[in-house]
């Protein structure tokens, strides 16, 4: 096949096509037809002579010949990236795409509802969060940063300790005015528990104790779903095992006035590669401060009580009130 056959347009629906998995989503956010999106991803097929894409009523999953395809198209798009920065006029604000992979805590819960800070400084940068169980491995296609709990060992990963995330008991008020309140960590077994499946994981690995507790719980709800767990919690569906700082996301939780479950060390999780993306670099830099905050006493490594959060806070950074209320 001629190089010259290659077309960077049809190239780059292909790119946009196996990030959605579906050529109807490409064709929405190209602007494009799906006949029209369908007829350039056909063209590829037809240049290449191989298939890229297997298609179904559920979307499209890359072939083999398809992922390679692929690494080569995205050393192309970081190419031009590279080239388009090097044109730029000097002071030009800093755009393109990056991919975060988180938790299902820290993402939604702590990072999203900051990003619109994010966005008033860097506009032009585009951030896809993609939130999983699992941690993601960064020298995959589309993962770009991770925050996850356990340290990365793999060569040519960079990797900073971000925090700890303290795990505690919570409840809503009319549970517990119908259940009562466990005396102290022994008690759980006497109550409907609510556990996210990948704190269960978390824990195995990092908390000890936490693992005794699991064997003597016999929890009545386990989902992947954190908004889950905090809405069966506050609607009296029984004590849930959450992060310390959901205490402040949501009034109907009551903290139990218990020492925590589990403490569990999180970093972020990046490659050279993206360390010298200009937007890589401005999030990474952006997610570290974000965690260096005065509100971010919750992933210190002493765990502080949602009960004595604000007092300690005052001891610790005086003056940070303001900004508390404002995050």
């Amino acid at each position: 096949m001629s190089i010259d056959r290659l077309d960077w347009d049809t190239l780059r629906v292909f790119r946009v096509v196996a990030e959605l998995s579906s050529m109807s989503a490409a064709a929405g956010r190209l602007g494009e037809s799906p006949p029209t999106i369908s007829r350039k991803i056909d063209d590829l097929e037809a240049s290449l002579q191989t298939q890229v894409f297997l298609r179904s009523t559920r979307g499209v999953v890359l072939t083999e010949a398809g992922k390679r395809v692929l690494r080569y198209v995205e050393g192309m798009a970081e190419a031009a990236e590279a080239l388009r920065r090097a044109t730029e006029p000097p002071g030009a604000a800093v755009s393109g795409a990056i991919t975060l992979c988180t938790s299902d805590g820290l993402g939604p819960y702590w990072i999203a509802p900051r990003l619109s800070h994010f966005h008033r400084e860097h506009p032009k940068v585009r951030i896809r969060m993609m939130v999983s169980d699992e941690p993601a491995d960064v020298h995959a296609e589309g993962n770009d940063i991770s925050i996850s709990f356990g340290e990365h060992r793999q060569p040519d990963t960079i990797a900073h300790k971000l925090g700890v995330q303290h795990y505690v008991g919570f409840a809503s008020k009319s549970y517990l005015a119908e259940a009562g309140t466990p005396a102290n960590l022994h008690e759980y077994h006497k109550h409907r528990c609510i556990l996210h499946s990948s704190y269960a994981n978390q824990v195995e690995r990092s908390a000890p104790r936490m693992s005794e507790y699991r064997r003597m719980v016999d929890f009545a709800f386990i989902t992947n779903s954190g908004t889950a767990i905090v809405e069966t919690c506050a609607r009296s569906g029984g004590i849930g095992i959450l992060p310390s700082y959901m205490s402040r996301l949501d009034p109907r939780l009551v903290p139990l006035e218990l020492p925590e479950l589990a403490p569990v060390k999180f970093w972020i999780t990046y490659t050279e590669r993206v360390r010298r993306l200009p937007q890589g670099r401005l999030l990474i830099d952006w997610i570290r401060q974000l965690f260096e905050l005065p509100e971010a006493i919750w992933f210190d490594d002493e765990f502080v009580h949602p009960l004595e959060y604000d007092k300690k806070v005052q001891e610790l950074r005086p003056g940070t009130q303001a900004s508390l209320r404002e995050s």
